[in-house]
């Protein structure tokens, strides 16, 4: 009987050895873990921390305290590789460790780094849409931002880059309806002024055609989101091309009212005066005429045609 007493014990003390061997080994690779984080290693620090959380969980409550402190750490560790990556500006290798770490997070409930993750990712892709659109890479810059839209439908940023990428690549009403959803979620004056100057220069482009209906709907849909002092000249141009003089005196007035130091301006005045003239308005034609009076280029015409009214 007493020898059978002996060797219980003997199997007692055995296990209990390994026992202290196993938690021995899973706090050294735990504090393996932390000095390869420390050096920057996160990769080979994960590897630790990952083989340190196995062998913790094995061992039930006893290795709780160092399963509890893995858990912690490797997502964040994941989510600190992300932001390493972004800094360098190697976004899809940022991509794949924030997968990671929502990954991790979910697994273990890091709730905050669940929503710092989730956070960066859409802002990944729109650094990402950047580059390509610095680079004229433009429909990869539209895939960039589209990608970032679906993870955050509210992101102001990634609408109004993804309009200037459509707009490069003549997608007009596409990129109108980027800009319209940057406006509505932020971005209203930078979305306005680029739809503006979109429109305007459309209105350009037909100009040069002579296509002057296009000129005034595009100059029209300028000043709809922006007045534009360039929209309303061109207009003005268009509808004298069309005969339609009450439209064309009516944008050159507001050409000049938002742009009254303009290098043009005594012409404009000249036209304006002109017009009114034609129409039988000999106050309005006087008053214009009188304006431009002193004018190097236009002075001595207009001095002409007051003798006349």
């Amino acid at each position: 009987m007493k020898k059978i007493f002996l060797l219980f014990a003997t199997v007692v003390l055995s296990a209990g050895m390994v026992f202290a061997q196993d938690i021995n080994q899973a706090t050294e690779n735990y504090n393996n873990g932390a000095m390869e984080l420390q050096m920057g290693n996160n990769e080979a620090a994960i590897g630790y921390f990952q083989t340190a959380l196995e062998m913790a969980e094995a061992l039930g409550e006893e290795g709780a305290e160092v399963a509890a402190n893995c858990r912690n750490i490797i997502p964040a560790v994941y989510l600190s590789t992300a932001k390493e990556q972004i800094k360098a500006k190697n976004y899809d290798a940022a991509v794949e460790q924030l997968n990671k770490a929502l990954e991790a997070a979910e697994k273990y409930e890091a709730l905050d780094v669940t929503e710092d993750a989730n956070t960066l990712m859409p802002q990944v892709y729109v650094s990402k849409g950047n580059d390509f659109l610095t680079a004229k890479s433009f429909p990869e810059a539209e895939a960039a931002y589209n990608k970032a839209i679906e993870l955050d439908a509210a992101n102001g940023m990634a609408y109004f880059r993804l309009g200037q990428a459509l707009a490069s690549q003549n997608k007009t009403a596409e990129a109108e309806a980027a800009y319209v959803k940057a406006a509505e979620n932020g971005q209203e004056k930078n979305a306005y002024k680029q739809l503006s100057n979109m429109f305007v220069k459309l209105a350009q482009a037909s100009n040069k055609a002579k296509k002057y209906q296009e000129v005034l709907d595009y100059a029209a849909k300028s000043n709809q989101y922006l007045e534009n002092a360039n929209a309303y000249r061109f207009a003005a141009g268009a509808a004298q091309q069309l005969g339609k003089n009450a439209d064309c005196i009516a944008n050159y007035e507001k050409y000049l009212e938002l742009s009254p130091n303009a290098k043009d301006a005594g012409g404009v005045k000249f036209t304006i005066a002109a017009l009114y003239q034609q129409a039988g308005d000999k106050a309005k034609a006087k008053e214009y005429y009188q304006a431009v009076s002193t004018d190097p280029q236009y002075g001595a015409a207009a001095q002409e045609q007051l003798k006349t009214l």
